[in-house]
């Protein structure tokens, strides 16, 4: 009998296995009928939580001027070259971190050409943007205000602007002994989107040892997630963003919807390897339900519809429509909360 290499995605599916096991002995045990009337409450899951881990209640060590002054800076047009375009302008809070549309608009109403992925949990993503060209949250700030499509601007530009407001002079003074340079603002914008995390989805309150937080629908949902093999990319902390896929493994996604652009060569786009060609950084799915439409392109307009293509083209697989509900069931139970608010 030949072995199975021992590659990280047969690893992770192995150990979504052990984590499934639980939900799916307990539906068949609930449903089969050999239990009274009160529910069996679940056992506390493993402080190990398996392929998932639910999000921390804080991010430590945070300091709190430089969220305040990061929290302005994100609100700022004067980041762009005509005074109109704000990071909040492409990622708002009041609607799940991101815009709500396929395309984000620049300035003079340009379109950027991808869809805006959620700020919210950004921390835990280990590359910033779909590509991955940013290395960091700091790196990821500069990206807009210098792309000619969205804020079409410049540090020198933007430092000139800023150092004519006595109170950035001043804010910037008492966290930065060098004051505003291009640095200290991509700093303060970067640790403002650290502190933009989103715990407590009743599927984080279902991890940490809460059995019923989640209904036996939607933990059927969760357990077809994980049998199906969605885990294999969308687990960690954000339930993906965390490593490079392939749009299109087991069918050609590209040739397939056509109109191909340059925003869809993925990672090739910077490394010019063939084997890049395609692969993008994982989204996370954490309050995916807020964040329609779906994929680098926007062309999922919901849920369920993202869940059928991702089947297709992800896993070879046509899934019933029941199946499909009760993933969708799930995923809407990964939304969470902000500043103790619900989103």
């Amino acid at each position: 009998m030949k072995a199975i290499p021992a590659s990280p995605r047969n690893i992770v599916i192995s150990i979504a296995s052990v984590t499934v096991m639980l939900p799916l002995a307990w539906l068949l045990w609930q449903e089969s009928g050999w239990f009274a009337s009160a529910q069996p409450d679940l056992p506390p899951v493993s402080a190990s939580y398996g392929p998932i881990s639910p999000i921390p209640d804080v991010i430590p060590d945070l300091d709190l001027k430089k969220v305040a002054l990061g929290k302005s800076l994100f609100n700022e047009t004067r980041l762009s070259h005509d005074n109109t375009i704000a990071c909040a302008s492409c990622h708002q809070l009041e609607h799940g971190g991101d815009d709500g549309v396929r395309f984000s608009i620049g300035i003079k109403g340009q379109l950027s050409g991808v869809n805006a992925p959620t700020v919210f949990n950004s921390v835990f993503n280990f590359r910033q943007f779909w590509n991955g060209r940013a290395k960091n949250l700091e790196e990821q700030a500069a990206g807009p205000i210098h792309n000619p499509l969205e804020m079409g601007s410049n540090w020198i530009e933007v430092i000139a602007k800023l150092k004519q407001d006595p109170i950035y002079v001043q804010v910037f003074s008492q966290s930065y002994k060098n004051g505003i340079t291009s640095d200290n603002i991509a700093d303060a914008i970067a640790t403002f989107v650290r502190s933009l995390i989103t715990p407590n989805s009743r599927f984080d309150k279902y991890l940490k040892g809460d059995a019923k937080a989640l209904t036996p629908y939607e933990l059927s949902g969760y357990a077809l997630f994980a049998s199906y093999g969605c885990i294999s990319c969308h687990q960690g902390v954000n339930i993906g963003g965390n490593l490079y896929e392939k749009l299109g493994i087991m069918r050609d996604y590209f040739a397939e919807r056509g109109n191909i652009t340059e925003a869809d060569q993925g990672r090739y786009a910077l490394t010019r390897n063939p084997d890049d060609m395609h692969k993008f950084k994982v989204p996370s799915l954490r309050n995916i339900a807020l964040t329609a439409p779906y994929f680098h392109d926007g062309t999922a307009q919901t849920l369920e519809q993202a869940v059928i293509v991702m089947a297709a083209y992800q896993l070879g697989a046509s899934l019933p429509g029941e199946d499909v509900s009760r993933i969708v069931a799930f995923l809407r139970t990964l939304t969470g909360e902000y500043d103790g608010k619900p989103l």
